[in-house]
């Protein structure tokens, strides 16, 4: 089979006059930067900077009606209606949830997926993830019968954090969940919801604590959402595990003081090291120029 579908994704569509301009106005990304060639990381943000949701929008071809498509997670769909419904006001715009119609699939080695499959789009966040296509649900099962677990595996080793699973929406900063190394979010365009907050992280670097990759010992995964600890302190939280390897939500300062004063980092019993990704950009615990920017 040449894909996987993720039943814990949801679709929204918004479309009408005034999509790309409300959209603008209102998420984390630049707008200007989604079209047809190129689909577009990003979020709705509380006034206070936390995230609501994030997602991966996509533009509909004016062939098939035009506006964009929001590759959501299904748990946030209806908040995110609700959010969107409220910032509507009078805007030319039309929100309809098709996450009961519509099924997300993703190609199931990270490569590319056949020209047929519904919507399709390159996964903006790593090239690695992949393509992506948003399709009718009748049939589905006859294109995607490839374990979703398989591309979670994928995005744990890749370092992608998932929302619910490795950061806790309403509760978490895009600099947080990685939306900073990521392209979720845009540091030129103008004002959006909670644009104030995320902009002084950005130039004052006071995001201390970060989605980061995890290797365990032994290569065993340890619960998910257990607590990591080193020298006796809280550390943060690891989320989703697979193959020995996770991602943790965790304070780098206190991991840097940690190894600089020999402990150990723990979850659960298991130990386990940093592990820095290509994409990311700030410095990692250990690193010279650690504390400088995090």
């Amino acid at each position: 089979m040449p894909a996987i579908r993720l039943v814990d994704r949801g679709v929204i569509r918004v479309s009408g006059d005034d999509a790309r301009d409300f959209l603008q106005n209102i998420v984390a990304n630049e707008m200007d930067e989604v079209g047809n060639e190129r689909a577009g990381y990003g979020a709705l943000l509380t006034p206070q900077g936390k995230i609501i949701g994030d997602f991966l929008i996509v533009a509909v071809p004016e062939a098939e009606g035009g506006g964009f498509l929001l590759d959501c997670p299904l748990l946030q769909t209806a908040d995110l209606m609700k959010r969107l419904k409220l910032y509507k006001l009078r805007a030319k715009v039309a929100l309809d949830d098709l996450s009961e119609s519509t099924a997300v699939i993703v190609a199931d080695d990270g490569g590319r997926l056949p020209d047929d499959l519904g919507l399709r789009y390159a996964d903006p966040r790593l090239p690695e993830l992949g393509d992506r296509a948003i399709t009718d649900l009748d049939g589905v099962e006859e294109i995607a019968g490839g374990a979703m677990e398989d591309y979670h595996a994928r995005r744990i080793a890749l370092g992608i954090p998932d929302g619910g699973r490795d950061f806790v929406y309403g509760d978490t900063f895009p600099h947080e969940a990685l939306l900073d190394q990521l392209g979720g979010v845009s540091f030129k365009k103008g004002c959006y919801i909670g644009q104030e907050v995320v902009s002084r992280m950005q130039h004052r670097g006071t995001a201390r604590s970060r989605v980061v990759p995890v290797v365990f010992s032994e290569g065993l995964n340890p619960e998910d959402g257990v607590e990591a600890s080193a020298g006796g302190k809280l550390l943060g939280r690891v989320g989703s595990c697979a193959g020995g390897r996770g991602l943790a939500l965790l304070r780098l300062d206190r991991v840097a003081d940690a190894l600089a004063a020999g402990h150990g980092l723990d979850a659960g019993g298991l130990a386990f090291t940093l592990e820095k990704p290509a994409f990311i950009r700030f410095p990692f615990p250990g690193e010279p120029e650690f504390g400088a920017a995090a």
